[in-house]
């Protein structure tokens, strides 16, 4: 079963948004006590679509190191699916709320909270935490605040894909201005995080794309984020290679997010390979 259509009956379930990155599903603020939350919740492993119910449940009471948080936009992953499968490498203790990422606002904190205050903004610091709700009592110790005046998607999607290229950016090799970065899969969330975070720092990106019949659009829109060069995966193999390396040096890192075919291509014009 493909993860769209998943996610289309996923979305459907909660009277919610439906925007990019997976699907980012957000709630409109509701004149409501906040007793209780609507939560797509999973009692066993399996089809999503079977095991995913919508569910109303009570909220435990606030307690001095914890946190009421109206969640105001969560995405749809791949990972998100394959942890309702039974499938991914981080399983939470079952009945579980589904939903590893998700930006939400603080309403009410405990006697003992001090790092959050009411009207913060604040994601997940860990997989697993169920953001697949309209509100949620979480401890301060499962949250991290960010901005406020970053976009609604941006933020429920902060925390997984744009620390991922962080790392990859960070952990292999001292990037400079002037270096090179190859990498297939650029117009994933991983790719275009990674085109921006590489832009901020002077680096250059060679971006490894499929064919398609927008890849025009597709290629003005990751040059718009900050792309040195976007060219299709079949330019890996052509003569044409060598007028990129006259512009930029030859690419200190490659970044494989897709294998195959793919990942031998970049294997042959640069010196190491990070897969994700």
């Amino acid at each position: 079963m493909g993860v769209w259509r998943v996610v289309r009956v996923l979305s459907q379930r909660l009277p919610l948004h439906s925007a990019a990155c997976g699907r980012a599903i957000s709630t409109k603020s509701r004149s409501r006590s906040f007793t209780e939350t609507t939560a797509l919740v999973y009692r066993s492993h399996g089809d999503p679509i079977q095991a995913v119910q919508l569910e109303t449940l009570q909220l435990p009471a606030l307690e001095a190191k914890s946190v009421l948080v109206k969640m105001l936009a969560a995405p749809i992953n791949p990972s998100d699916i394959n942890m309702i499968q039974g499938s991914y490498a981080i399983l939470p203790d079952l009945p579980a709320v589904g939903g590893n990422e998700g930006v939400g606002q603080v309403l009410e904190v405990g006697s003992q909270v001090h790092m959050v205050k009411v009207g913060d903004w604040v994601i997940p610091r860990d997989a697993g935490l169920g953001t697949w709700r309209t509100a949620a009592v979480f401890s301060e110790s499962d949250l991290v605040t960010v901005p406020s005046d970053i976009s609604l998607i941006s933020a429920a999607t902060l925390g997984v894909n744009p620390c991922t290229a962080y790392r990859m950016l960070s952990d292999f090799e001292n990037l400079v201005p002037g270096d090179t970065v190859i990498q297939n899969a650029a117009n994933s969330g991983v790719g275009q995080a990674v085109i921006q975070i590489a832009a901020a720092k002077g680096v250059h990106t060679i971006n490894v794309v499929r064919d398609r019949p927008d890849l025009q659009q597709l290629t003005d829109r990751l040059k718009a984020m900050g792309a040195t060069y976007v060219i299709k995966e079949e330019a890996l193999r052509k003569p044409e290679m060598k007028d990129i390396f006259k512009v930029c040096s030859r690419p200190k890192l490659a970044l494989n997010g897709v294998g195959g075919k793919s990942a031998t291509e970049l294997l042959r014009i640069y010196r190491l390979v990070a897969l994700w």
